[in-house]
């Protein structure tokens, strides 16, 4: 883990960590869409987050069902909690257990993914909109490379579009791509599920040349991705003839060493167990009642700093800059797919 020393602009300068608890017991509930993927690091950094200030956490998943992710919310109400950590099943409805959980007075924090439509007391996830331009450049510079222009046709699964982070990761690639008129993009929603995505690979693939594969989860599609091109003799390993490049969002230790094989290329790295380590330590500041101001988040040796504190129509924002991850710098250290 790196050091807890932060440092926001125009905030109080008192390190986060040390912010003094209330003698009542802390309880936090903490809803998840599920543990596959990143979202079991994404719960172990903030179980590690309340473990430092002395805070129990009663868990609970919803499987991918943004109704029972509000139900789950408002049992944690019955139950009075002191607040409420989310990774939302879908941004706009988890409003209604937002809602709830305000009339209630109690605090409301989501990590991952942004509400849409109401305020939270904050939110912390990764710059999305950021990894989504970094794995544009990387396929516009290797189709530019291959064809002599930035050319070519590129498949982009996509996740939940739903929920903004999805959004976020189309709409950074997208914009790239789209400065490009020789490139021809066919979108396919995946919505998280891994047998959707090799269904698309197997359809898209099959059925046309494609120069590139974008995926907005490679923890959820590499695998997947890389296995059924083989199938249908698609693959071909990078720098040879017929490679498809491969980029995508997240850094999951399977892909990571998909990159070191030459199998995929390229992925938008997240600092996934630091979003429930710094949302704790920004809690334990409110719980306290010391301001959150807007301006830079600074890390000594995290990768995603400086992070960036910003006052939106959501609530309080913290993004976290991605990490553009090749076969240059795969085995940095300070990956979460390397820890």
């Amino acid at each position: 883990m790196h050091s807890k020393q932060l440092v926001a602009a125009c905030a109080l300068g008192l390190a986060l960590g040390g912010a003094a608890q209330a003698a009542d017991e802390v309880i936090v509930g903490y809803a998840a869409p599920s543990l596959d993927g990143a979202q079991s690091q994404i719960q172990g950094g903030f179980l590690v987050g309340a473990e430092q200030h002395g805070w129990k956490v009663l868990s609970v998943t919803s499987g991918g069902d943004a109704q029972k992710q509000v139900n789950d919310i408002n049992d944690f109400i019955t139950q009075n909690v002191s607040a409420i950590v989310a990774v939302p099943d879908d941004s706009a409805g988890i409003c209604v257990g937002v809602a709830a959980a305000k009339e209630a007075g109690i605090p409301f924090y989501t990590i991952d993914r942004a509400p849409s439509g109401c305020v939270v007391d904050m939110v912390v996830l990764s710059d999305n909109y950021l990894g989504g331009q970094q794995a544009g450049e990387a396929m516009v510079a290797h189709l530019t490379s291959k064809n002599g222009s930035p050319s070519g046709t590129v498949l982009e699964i996509t996740g939940n579009l739903a929920q903004n982070v999805a959004q976020l990761r189309g709409a950074g690639f997208q914009d790239v791509l789209n400065q490009h008129d020789g490139i021809t993009l066919i979108t396919r929603p995946g919505d998280w599920d891994a047998a959707k995505g090799v269904e698309i690979v197997r359809d898209v693939a099959s059925a046309q040349p494609i120069d590139g594969i974008y995926m907005h989860s490679d923890c959820v599609y590499a695998a997947g991705t890389v296995q059924t091109l083989k199938e249908i003799d698609q693959f071909a390993p990078a720098g040879e003839d017929g490679h498809i490049f491969i980029a995508g969002i997240d850094g999951c230790s399977g892909n990571l060493e998909l990159i070191r094989q030459g199998a995929t290329d390229q992925t938008s790295g997240q600092p996934i167990p630091d979003f429930g380590t710094l949302v704790a330590e920004f809690m334990a500041k409110q719980f306290a009642g010391e301001a959150i101001e807007p301006g830079l988040v600074h890390q000594d040796g995290a990768l995603w700093s400086p992070g960036r504190l910003e006052m939106t129509d959501v609530g309080m924002l913290l993004y976290l800059s991605t990490t553009s991850i090749t076969r240059d710098n795969v085995d940095n250290p300070g990956l979460w797919g390397n820890q």
